[in-house]
């Protein structure tokens, strides 16, 4: 990763975690809810939506963890606000793919200001702290009374 490509996400990084979006936010009429838990750095958090005829209306977390954590999850519900439920699922799949993957994968550009968390495979044992919150959002999304766990 160049040097400009990882002091942006640095910043975006300790930005997301200082001011996380749609934390704290439990949305109204929220219909799906998961919790996800990673045991290693223990980051934990809880996610929440709104979904109406196949949309993400509405979404927000709660929690404490990492700060790769915080903001992954941050990011991720800026991102997934108003897309179709099939969107989320493929965004979900771009993102395993990008922050799992040794190659950045040719659709990096598909994923929008998102593909700052490529920084993380710089840091394998960071990887899980990045992925909590999509893999909590697929528990969500299928309606998975199990907690998620990044183990």
């Amino acid at each position: 990763m160049n040097n400009m490509l990882r002091e942006l996400y640095q910043e975006t990084i300790l930005d997301h975690n200082r001011h996380p979006h749609n934390y704290q936010h439990k949305p109204t009429g929220a219909n799906r809810c998961a919790h996800g838990y990673n045991p290693i750095c223990g980051d934990e958090l809880t996610l929440y939506l709104t979904v109406e005829n196949g949309v993400i209306e509405d979404l927000g977390f709660d929690g404490h963890g990492c700060a790769i954590s915080i903001a992954s999850a941050s990011l991720m519900t800026e991102a997934l606000k108003g897309k179709q439920v099939e969107e989320a699922e493929q965004l979900f799949n771009k993102m395993h793919e990008l922050l799992t993957t040794e190659q950045s994968p040719a659709n990096v550009s598909d994923v929008g200001k998102l593909k700052v968390l490529q920084g993380v495979r710089i840091y394998p044992m960071r990887v899980k702290c990045a992925t909590l919150a999509w893999h909590t959002l697929q528990a969500a999304l299928h309606q998975t009374d199990e907690p998620v766990t990044t183990e």
